[in-house]
């Protein structure tokens, strides 16, 4: 029977349903919002795989056009590859129950949400995340939730819980959180430099927000919950462990701690190496796998690093806990490139290119959901296999990848003036060399590549990553050291990435990701601190590049002329069908973008065909003004006169009667098409046609050289 419980945020409801849809998933429910609904549906295999050596987590995402009463765009009709909100989306929903799945349990899980309603004001990223939770809770599946989530945003000054598309674009924060009862385990998200005290207070409003989502699973899984299946995890075996531990002896230490990333894995890959031949050779070929081997030396580094951290207070490059690795920087590394720079922070380093594009460079894209449908601000993140010095298969980005430079993007964006800023701007992140939170230095390099583009950026922006090694987790951690700018076995082998990019002001983006099932919201004050410090200290050395935006753009950039008309006259340049704008772009080379309000942008790379542009469309909006003289083309004769082209786009009638001083029998003694002649305007009608003389202009004409022929006065005597 279908069972349905109910959640208070605020004055919204969140209503989750179980037993009603996807009955034969291991779990599945049904997630509430307004409008908004998606099925979670969770389904675990009964058993590994053969020779299955990591845990086989899938979380997917989808969502469906019907759901907004939408057909989907393209030709085939019909959803296709995940989109990069729909990837974003997964990935917000994995990283928060990844760490409480057993560890040793290798059976495949597939956790899996479709949007089923879109109302177009409450994002369902949120319900994707409170049905993972709830659909594992009620499954049998073993897993140490549950979960609460909620998107907080800040609205003069107020915190709002799950707050609409339209609170939203009023809030100057966007804060995704997820924790349990009494700790934080995950959030995402990006500010306008908040401060971090009001960071902080953000976090532990969401922390009560999420209270009452944890109490209605509880009371869900009370209800229809089913009993936790008994299972198998796979471990090493003691004797092997402990012999393993022997043979290595008290070699680890000193090969942990060899300078240099590529030396350091030399030396420890050395010392498993051999050490995993003599476990074959005592234990035998079918005991000893490459995965009990890997397995174990695994545990064996992670427990030498922790000790080290931890009893020693050593890293393994020989920092402090609080210091960030060397910088080096420079700017305009790559002629063509509208911008570019090069950062590097110890072993990580980004080549960053930044790129000015026109309107028609925009990305647009469907939304269902609400919100925005255009950005014209992107950020691409691209993590090629030699910056680890691997091979592996080449192919487009990968999750990971897209989450990074979604990252990076949403950490500067509040800094690019995008609302009067009429270029489209692309910057690439191309990871050189990685040892530690890339994504951090692909929002130092982006900055910079965009200084050096002389994109007006409100305030430089930095990032870096803490990371955190305990004994114990949540409230029953007795000893912990945090870790300011980790590097990548500090990540594998303890226990949080924390990612705060922000200016000198405040916090502009940030990122949570624990191996632990909680932390204490205390420890995170600290994070946050120990980030604001090494941020302050990062965009320090970054100045010493370049402080400010150039003043010049490249010679490679398109410049921009801005031209405002009529509103009224925008049809008239664009013609019909486009012919006016589509012959102009033609003849001048330039992308010319038109917006609603009569804001025309001109782009071009050329100083003429700029000028072709811009006169052509200040001609095709004027208005003719009475007695101003025009030089123009005959484009039409008929026997009561002529039709003259005086400004582009615009034709005026001259009567036969105007067409000179004398009696003209026949236009065409006069004028012919293709003629171009001199007409002055006598008068615009009621209907807007427009009465010239060629007359008028002659006599015009005659008048000034007579003055200009008459002798100067004599100048009067003194």
């Amino acid at each position: 029977m279908p069972e349905k419980i109910t959640a208070q945020l605020g004055d919204k409801q969140i209503i989750i349903e179980t037993g009603k849809l996807a009955k034969q998933a291991d779990g599945a429910v049904t997630v509430q919002l307004g409008e908004t609904i998606v099925l979670v549906a969770a389904v675990a295999a009964t058993k590994a795989k053969d020779g299955q050596d990591f845990f086989p987590l899938t979380v997917d995402y989808r969502e469906k056009a019907a759901a907004a009463g939408k057909f989907p765009g393209g030709y085939f009709k019909r959803e296709g590859r995940p989109t990069e909100k729909e990837i974003l989306t997964c990935r917000l929903t994995d990283r928060p129950i990844r760490p409480l799945f057993p560890k040793g349990w290798y059976n495949e899980v597939q956790v899996q949400t479709v949007l089923l309603s879109a109302d177009g004001e409450n994002d369902p990223d949120i319900l994707s995340i409170i049905g993972a939770s709830a659909s594992l809770m009620v499954s049998d599946i073993p897993w140490a939730g549950p979960l609460g989530a909620v998107r907080v945003g800040r609205v003069d000054g107020k915190f709002i819980a799950n707050p609409t598309h339209a609170e939203q674009a009023e809030s100057d924060l966007d804060l995704v959180y997820v924790g349990n009862e009494k700790d934080i385990v995950m959030y995402e998200g990006a500010a306008k430099e908040i401060t971090e005290a009001d960071f902080n207070a953000a976090l532990v409003y969401a922390q009560a927000a999420i209270q009452p989502l944890i109490t209605a699973q509880k009371e869900l899984v009370a209800k229809v919950g089913k009993k936790k299946r008994e299972i198998t995890l796979k471990i090493v075996p003691d004797e092997i462990l402990a012999l393993a531990k022997k043979l290595a002896g008290d070699r680890f230490v000193p090969a942990l701690l060899t300078p240099g990333k590529l030396a350091r894995e030399g030396a420890c890959n050395a010392i498993k190496n051999e050490v995993g031949e003599k476990l074959v050779a005592q234990f035998g070929a079918e005991k000893v796998t490459p995965f009990v081997i890997n397995d174990a030396f695994y545990y064996i580094q992670k427990e030498a690093v922790r000790s080290l951290i931890l009893d020693s207070g050593k890293r393994l490059d020989g920092r402090n806990f609080e210091q960030v690795r060397s910088i080096t920087s420079e700017i305009g590394v790559l002629p063509r490139s509208h911008g570019s720079a090069i950062f590097a922070r110890g072993e990580t380093q980004s080549l960053t290119l930044a790129t000015l594009g026109t309107g028609d460079d925009t990305q647009e894209f469907d939304s269902y959901t609400g919100g925005a449908t255009e950005k014209k601000f992107l950020l691409h993140y691209n993590f090629p296999n030699f910056s680890v010095g691997e091979t592996g298969r080449i192919s487009g980005p990968g999750r990971r990848e897209i989450g990074h430079g979604a990252l990076a993007e949403r950490s500067i964006a509040p800094m690019i003036p995008t609302q009067n800023y009429p270029y489209t701007i692309r910057v690439v992140s191309e990871i050189m060399e990685s040892n530690g939170s890339t994504s951090m230095a692909s929002v130092c390099g982006g900055t910079l590549a965009l200084m050096d583009a002389g994109v007006p950026l409100i305030r430089p922006v930095a990032g870096i990553s803490v990371g955190i090694c305990t004994e114990g987790e949540g409230s029953n951690i007795s000893k912990y050291k945090l870790l300011t700018d980790i590097i990548g076995w500090e990540d594998a082998y303890c226990d949080m990435d924390c990612k705060i990019a922000g200016t000198e002001k405040g916090i502009t983006g940030f990122q949570l990701d624990l191996k632990l099932k909680g932390l204490p919201h205390a420890i995170m004050v600290e994070t946050v601190e120990k980030a604001r410090i090494a941020r302050l200290h990062i965009l320090a050395e970054m100045a010493k590049t370049i402080s400010t935006p150039r003043t010049e753009l490249s010679k490679y950039a398109p410049r921009i002329e801005i031209v405002k008309i009529n509103p009224e006259k925008i049809g008239a340049l664009i013609g019909p069908g486009g012919k006016n704008i589509k012959k102009l772009v033609e003849e001048s080379g330039c992308e010319i973008d038109i917006q609603d309000d009569g804001t025309v942008n001109i782009f071009s790379v050329s100083a003429e065909g700029m000028k072709i542009a811009k006169d052509a469309i200040v001609g095709m909006s004027a208005e003719a003004e009475i007695g101003k003289i025009y030089r123009g083309k005959v484009v039409t004769v008929k026997e009561f006169g002529a039709f003259v082209e005086f400004l582009p786009g615009k034709d005026g009638l001259v009567h036969i009667s105007e067409l000179a001083n004398f009696r003209v029998k026949n236009t065409e003694d006069i004028v012919k098409v293709g003629d171009d002649i001199t007409v002055k305007c006598l008068g615009v009608d009621e209907k807007g046609r427009v009465r010239l003389s060629r007359k008028a202009a002659m006599e015009d004409r005659d008048k000034q050289e007579a003055a200009a022929a008459e002798p100067a006065a004599p100048a009067a005597q003194a």
